[in-house]
This record gives structure tokens, C-alpha cells and sequence, in this order.
């Protein structure tokens, strides 16, 4: 295998080699740490394991990451595991701390880079679990064009309540139905108890979902792997997930061998397969800000439109929480991402020539996947789609979003919606109003100063969003902000305005009561003012004062690009 080791040999160096006296001192403090002269021969491979205790998404991250590595060791290489840090969604929403969720996959990137590059391995392998680890897990092996590929944790299996599946949204959305008078305490607490049964990431067509099912269409992980769950009913790691390490491990060497990079499979063509398949499942919105960003460090052309031109193209096949029936596991069950994706292909959605990790091109590594089943219905056939393309993900411009906004449409029969603002200078004081009863039919709630720089740290608004379909509002309030949405999120929301209000975007000089406007057809998001009155109202406008001056989030803000542009700061 020495052959495979063509970095880390400045690390070791290799028997023989000029450098060798030289790296002594490097070798005897490996020595302290397991390694034997015989591993000086072998390649260095990173497994970059973001592991913690705290969230269910990747309490099992660390077994994953051993299962791993010992299947490194016991062959051809020579592992070097290591954490990151990992910020849960689902736990911080609502809060403070959710601001540093978007930030983090900046920082666990940056570590994963840092740990690759600094100790020259050869090979990489990164895990990932809850959704910011996922697009961070690839951000660097794109960023490097390094030889690696990622594995996805798996989703949890469902919780089960009264026959009915749950997720971690029936709890949030349970929250407003207590609020709304709908349900008693008793029942919050059945809901709160049972939606979350063991490890893996939030079971619905939720953002970590979403962005496993686009990493797998991408070919930067094993066929297959995405909708395998993380662990059993009995809280092990599942038998598909162990074969899963086992298969990426084999496929991580098969990559060395031939010298395959990620940008050599991560070309715009991938991109467009990853977006086919986010659209097609009902994906989170969240994809747009991660794709962007892995494009951006691919050095792949991608910008926000190319979502509404590929969306043009692509029906809603998926029938997934949070707006459908079922969950991850339902997907595992008739075949996972591979079946979807051979049922686009066959259609002419997907490009079959891509390269993968496996070192097979996407059509080769769909030749024996079965057709679509029709004793089934989490993935409807093509003829006879939930929903027509362009009824998903949508691009929105208009007077308060010159650089665009993100719609997540999922189907619904919606074409216009109008009424009074309800504008709040942040998520907090917007919850207190829905809980309270405060909003009404017809009414449009503007969050702002929560974008990437304002926020800063762009949160997800689930809590309000999940409030309002609770409280059955979710089809008369719409929900407008500089911020995100959790990909558990469905109702009328519009996220990802840009530019933002902190950046002096006109979503910042909305009054209460001005009348805001969401034209399906028109793709536009207004307010019905002049624009003499919109450049008057920006002339008077203060730039409110940074919320942080040191620190992790005030770097951040200073570095963060646009939403429209993924949000990323490298």
C-alpha cells in the first residue's frame, strides 16, 4: 500500500526515503499513539467523526466512526479519527443558540479541512448526522479537491403514538395546538415522549434527509446508503448502516487506487442530478443555501435560479413529512435513493454518464435497481405525480427581494396571497404573538434581522412556522424573513430574502399594516408601495448596531456571503 501513500509520506516518510532520519521526532510521538513501523508503510486516512451526546442525530456517530476505522485498519490503512463540534437544529430552535447552527457548518468544514491538510493523509472518509454536519462533512473534500467520499449517519425510525408515526415536528407543531387550546397537557407530553424512539437524524424529508438523498444523486456516497436508518428497534446500529461504513471504507480504497477526486465527480451535471432529486422527494429548502455552497467550493457554476429552471422540469413525487405521509424509513423499504433515481432516469431527469464514488457512473450503478413498485405509495410514478413540476421549491423576486427569496410550495394549489404586515425585529417577540393569539387570517409576518449577517447566524423558524399550523393557521398567515426554515417546515413561508434587512434590503423598512403581496404565477414577493416611497423610507433607515462584537458569530457576520449566494465564507 505504500504506493497509496503519497502525502503522508511527509508526515512518516517511508523506509528508505531521504527524509527519513528527518521525521524521527514526528514518528516517535505516532508511536506513543498506536502506530508501528508497519504502518509507516500504509496510507494515512482522516474519518472525521462528529460525534456528541447531546442530540439523538449523532449520539452514534462515534460507533460509526469505529466500525470505520477498524475496517480501515484490519486491510490497508492506517486511520486517524477525530470530532467535531455539532450544533442540533431540533434542540437549540427557538433560542439563542440556534444562531450558531449555520455557522457551525463553517467551523466543522474548517476543522475537518484543517485536520486533513495539516497531518497530508492520503484519503479521507467523513461521517456525518444531524443536517449542518452533512454539507460540512463535503465542503472540504470539495473545497481541496481531495480523495474521499461522506457517509450519512442515518434517520431515526419513526416514534408511534396511537397508530400514527411521529417526528420531531408532530412535538413542535403539538406546542401550538396546546397554545391554540386543541390539545391538554397530558397530550404534549404523550407527543413529547414518544417522537423521538432512539439515534438518527429527524425521520421526515427533513434537511438532513434532503441533503443525504442530494449527496447520494451527487455519487459522493454509496448507492443506497441515504435512507438506510441509523439504528434498530432496539437502538443498535442497524445491519444496512455497519455494511454501509464497510462499503465506503472498500470504495474509499477503490477512489485511491484510481485517483478519483471530488471535483472530478462533483461537476454541474451532479449538481443538477442532486437538485432533480430534492425536488422530486419535496425536499427541505435548505438544500438551495447548502448546494450553493458546495458549488461555490467546487468551483461549479450554480446560482439561485438554476433551482427554478431545473424545478420547471421536475414533479413532486415524494409523498414525505412534513406535508405528506411518510418517513425515511418508508423510502428504505421499497428500494431508498437508488429506486427514485432510476425512475427519473428512465424519464431523461437524471444524467446517467456522472461519475460516483464507487468509480461507476450513475447509470452503471442503476443497470440492476428494480423499476418503480405499484403496490406502493411513498413515490408515485412520474405520469401520475402529487404535483406537477414547479409546484416546490420556488424563486421568488420582486420590490422586497431584488436578490430573490426561496418558497417551499410542496404541492399546495396556492397562486396569490395578500394582506397586512405584522413585522418583528426578530423570531422571539413573532413566537409571543402567535402563542398569545395576536395573528389573524390573512395576516403576513415579517421576521427580519435574522439573516446570515443580522441574525446573525440565519435561524431556522421552525418554531413559529410549526406555532402557526398548530394553531391552524397555516393556510391563511404567510411568513416572510431574511431567515430560513427548517426543512420540517410547510405552510406559506418565504425564506432566504435578499439581501437582507441588516444589509439595508427593503424587507427592513416594512410598516405594520403595508400590504405584502406573494404572486405564485409572477413569482413576486412585494410591497404595495411606490418606489419613490421604498427609496424614502431606505434614505431615513438606520443600520441597526452589530448584536456581536467578538466571538465565533462576530467573525462570522464580517465573512458570510448572501443567502442567494449560499451563505458560505470562504
Amino acid at each position: 500500500m505504500t504506493k497509496l501513500k503519497q502525502r503522508s509520506a511527509q508526515l512518516t516518510s517511508t523506509p528508505g526515503d531521504k527524509d527519513w532520519i528527518k521525521r524521527a521526532p514526528s514518528r516517535a510521538m505516532l508511536r506513543a499513539v498506536g502506530f508501528s513501523d508497519e504502518d509507516f508503510t500504509k496510507p494515512i486516512i482522516t474519518v472525521a467523526c462528529p460525534h456528541t451526546n447531546i442530540t439523538p442525530c449523532n449520539a452514534h456517530i462515534r460507533d460509526l466512526g469505529d466500525i470505520v476505522s477498524n475496517a480501515i485498519n484490519e486491510n490497508w490503512g492506517k486511520p486517524v479519527i477525530f470530532g467535531t463540534p455539532v450544533i442540533s437544529d431540533g434542540e437549540t430552535m427557538g433560542m439563542e443558540g440556534m444562531k450558531y447552527s449555520l455557522v457551525s457548518r463553517e467551523l466543522i468544514a474548517d476543522c475537518i479541512e484543517m485536520m486533513h491538510e495539516g497531518y497530508a493523509a492520503d484519503g479521507i472518509l467523513t461521517l456525518s448526522g444531524c443536517d449542518k454536519t452533512i454539507p460540512a462533512a463535503l465542503i472540504p473534500l470539495a473545497r481541496t479537491n481531495a480523495i474521499g467520499l461522506t457517509l450519512y449517519g442515518g434517520s431515526i425510525l419513526p416514534g408511534k403514538l396511537n397508530g400514527q408515526d411521529l417526528t420531531i415536528v408532530s412535538t413542535f407543531e403539538a406546542v401550538g395546538k396546546f397554545s391554540a387550546g386543541n390539545i391538554d397537557a397530558a397530550e404534549l407530553h404523550k407527543v413529547e415522549c414518544h417522537s423521538c424512539p432512539g439515534s438518527g437524524s429527524c425521520g421526515g424529508m427533513y434537511t438532513a434527509n434532503t441533503m443525504a438523498s442530494a449527496i447520494e444523486a451527487m455519487g459522493m456516497s454509496i448507492p443506497g446508503s441515504a435512507a438506510h436508518v441509523a439504528v434498530d428497534a432496539n437502538n443498535r446500529i442497524s445491519k444496512e448502516k455497519i455494511q454501509d461504513c464497510k462499503d465506503s471504507v472498500e470504495a474509499l480504497l477503490n477512489l485511491m487506487s484510481k485517483g478519483i477526486r471530488a471535483r472530478d465527480i462533483m461537476t454541474r451535471k451532479a449538481f443538477e442530478n442532486a437538485i432533480t432529486v430534492v425536488m422530486a422527494l419535496g425536499g427541505s429548502t435548505n438544500a438551495v443555501l447548502h448546494l450553493l455552497s458546495l458549488a461555490h467550493e467546487a468551483e461549479v457554476e450554480l446560482n439561485i435560479d438554476d433551482f427554478e429552471k431545473i424545478g420547471a422540469k421536475v414533479p413532486l413525487i415524494g409523498d414525505f413529512k412534513p406535508f405528506g405521509k411518510y418517513v425515511m424509513n418508508d423510502l428504505f423499504k421499497i428500494g431508498g435513493i437508488p429506486l427514485v433515481m432510476k425512475h427519473l432516469y428512465q424519464h431523461g431527469l437524471i444524467h446517467g454518464d456522472c461519475l460516483t464514488v464507487t468509480g461507476k457512473t450513475v447509470a452503471e450503478n442503476l443497470k440492476n435497481v428494480p423499476d418503480l413498485p405499484s403496490n406502493q405509495n411513498v413515490i408515485y410514478p412520474i405520469d401520475k405525480p402529487l404535483a406537477p413540476p414547479s409546484k416546490h421549491i420556488l424563486i421568488l423576486r420582486g420590490n422586497l427581494a431584488p436578490d430573490g427569496a426561496v418558497l417551499k410550495l410542496s404541492g399546495k394549489e396556492m397562486l396569490q396571497h395578500s394582506g397586512p404586515a405584522r413585522v418583528f425585529d426578530g423570531e422571539d417577540d413573532a413566537m409571543n404573538a402567535i402563542l398569545n393569539g395576536n395573528i389573524k387570517k390573512n395576516d403576513v409576518i415579517v421576521i427580519r434581522y435574522e439573516g446570515p449577517k443580522g441574525g446573525p447566524g440565519m435561524r431556522e423558524m421552525l418554531s413559529p412556522s410549526a406555532a402557526l399550523m398548530g394553531a391552524g393557521l397555516g393556510k391563511d398567515v404567510a411568513l416572510i424573513t431574511d431567515g430560513r426554515f427548517s426543512g420540517g417546515t410547510h405552510g406559506i413561508m418565504i425564506g432566504h430574502i435578499s439581501p437582507e434587512a441588516y444589509s439595508g434590503g427593503p424587507l427592513a423598512i416594512i410598516e405594520e399594516n403595508d400590504i405584502i403581496t406573494i404572486d405564485i404565477i409572477k413569482r413576486t414577493l412585494d410591497i404595495n408601495i411606490s418606489e419613490n416611497q421604498i427609496k424614502e423610507r431606505l434614505a431615513k433607515w438606520i443600520k441597526p448596531k452589530a448584536k456581536y462584537t467578538r466571538g465565533v458569530l462576530a467573525k462570522y457576520a464580517q465573512l458570510v456571503a448572501c443567502a442567494s449566494d449560499g451563505a458560505y465564507t470562504s
